[in-house]
């Protein structure tokens, strides 16, 4: 074989065990107990305190590139993912100009990511009003789903869709069985909320309320259930929306959900005047909606942990007035998803198989992922070699994000990322080896 990989613990379908793994061709051909003999050119001997994992696949990056690439690009983003243990990242379609909404503009992303990228990479499509011809063109050139917004997304050039835009792309994705991802705040809610403003974060969450998620994602539910089509919640944050997600699969809703490390890890209450590296939309809320979020997740009603990072500037920060009104709003946490995840979950009794199944395995199947996201014969052989109980604080400053901006900042975080492998071979940051993926070759 090319490369065999003995480690003393390894998270496989059995669990946290002792395991073999052999590889060919890029992809795992062997799964054997500890102390099985298989011969290889390469050989790699992990100890006791380190656990190999299945490369994680985060589905809701914002690389921004091309157009903002001074917010983040495709080298920077997937260096970052590599160190972070992460192996694919599937790019969003907005910040990025022009945004993807068309085959066309699906092209553009390509050529600015072709050669640049560390770790493998897909795509999203975009739902707006007005491209609804173009969708079915985007999922046959590969397209993973279609991501829309139910209020503005921050950019002009990528507009939400209105009820029954939404009726519409729902139903014009059904013929195909495409998939529907949703950002879930109602407009109409969030115009009637008081206006975000000033340095209190109490007075921002205010402006982005529970109710306005909750009514967006019973809007999504009734619309999935009417069309029978494939939709996705992106980033809940309100713990109120559990019970209706969780209905809405027991009557046969083609539905799933993800929440993201900075909702599991931070909480309201922490947040200090004009911290508005904290600001993201939806919002971080109080300290007893991120446990039911955590209970969603034991309940599976959760399906999927995912990094949003949604980075940018320095400036648009605005930590020069500490406006959480004026601030944009996103986290960038791609490098430090799985250590965030795991430094809660061990405090809550969870083990490493637990975050490998919201990590990298449900994302992988998620967005139709048939050979990533599991240590087992005729995957991919992605790897990440963690250090689970070795600590760190986060430097912004060691980070390989673009632009020196994190909520973690100053964190002690549990766990370190001390190797990625894609396809058999360790990433160094050097050799930008990763692949632009499409749907269904993956």
């Amino acid at each position: 074989m090319d490369l065999v990989i003995k480690a003393a613990r390894a998270v496989t379908a059995a669990g946290e065990v002792p395991a073999t793994v052999g590889v060919e061709g890029g992809r795992i051909v062997a799964v054997e107990p500890a102390g099985a003999v298989l011969d290889g050119d390469r050989v790699l001997e992990l100890g006791g305190d380190v656990v190999l994992l299945p490369g994680l696949v985060d589905t809701h990056v914002h690389v921004n590139d091309p157009g903002r690439s001074e917010w983040e690009g495709f080298a920077s983003a997937t260096r970052a993912a590599a160190a972070g243990g992460v192996t694919t990242i599937v790019d969003m379609p907005l910040n990025s100009l022009p945004p993807t909404v068309d085959v066309a503009a699906l092209e553009v992303k390509r050529k600015a990511a072709e050669g640049r990228v560390h770790v493998d990479v897909g795509f999203w499509g975009g739902a707006i009003p007005g491209n609804l011809a173009d969708l079915r063109g985007l999922y046959e050139a590969g397209v993973f789903g279609f991501k829309s917004f139910l209020l503005h997304s921050g950019v002009d050039e990528f507009p939400p869709l209105d009820a029954r835009g939404l009726e519409e792309a729902m139903t014009e994705l059904r013929t195909f069985d495409g998939m529907i991802i949703v950002h879930a705040e109602d407009s109409d809610a969030i115009d009637h909320a008081p206006d975000p403003h000033g340095e209190k974060y109490e007075d921002f969450l205010h402006s982005r309320p529970r109710g306005a998620e909750n009514v967006a994602i019973a809007q999504v539910i009734e619309l999935a259930r009417k069309t029978g089509v494939r939709a996705h919640i992106l980033h809940l944050s309100s713990s109120d929306a559990l019970p209706m997600v969780e209905s809405a699969r027991r009557d046969g809703v083609r539905l799933t959900a993800e929440t993201c490390p900075h909702y599991l890890s931070f909480t309201a209450e922490e947040i200090g005047d004009g911290a508005t590296q904290f600001k993201c939309c939806p919002p971080i809320r109080e300290a007893g909606n991120r446990e039911l979020l955590w209970q969603g997740l034991a309940d599976g009603v959760i399906d999927c942990v995912v990094t949003d990072h949604s980075p940018c500037t320095p400036e648009l920060k605005r930590f020069d007035s500490g406006d959480f009104g004026l601030a944009w709003g996103g986290i960038a946490g791609l490098q430090l998803g799985l250590p965030a995840v795991w430094t809660q979950a061990r405090q809550r009794g969870f083990g490493l198989a637990d975050v490998v199944r919201w990590m990298a395995e449900h994302p992988a199947a998620q967005a139709g992922m048939r050979r990533k996201g599991h240590l087992a014969p005729g995957y991919d052989a992605d790897f990440s070699v963690f250090a689970p109980d070795e600590a760190f604080v986060v430097d912004v400053a060691k980070l390989k994000h673009r632009n020196p901006v994190s909520a973690y900042h100053g964190r002690p975080l549990a766990g370190v990322v001390r190797s990625t492998w894609l396809r058999g071979e360790e990433i160094t940051g050097d050799d930008p080896a990763g692949v632009l993926l499409t749907r269904g070759d993956c």
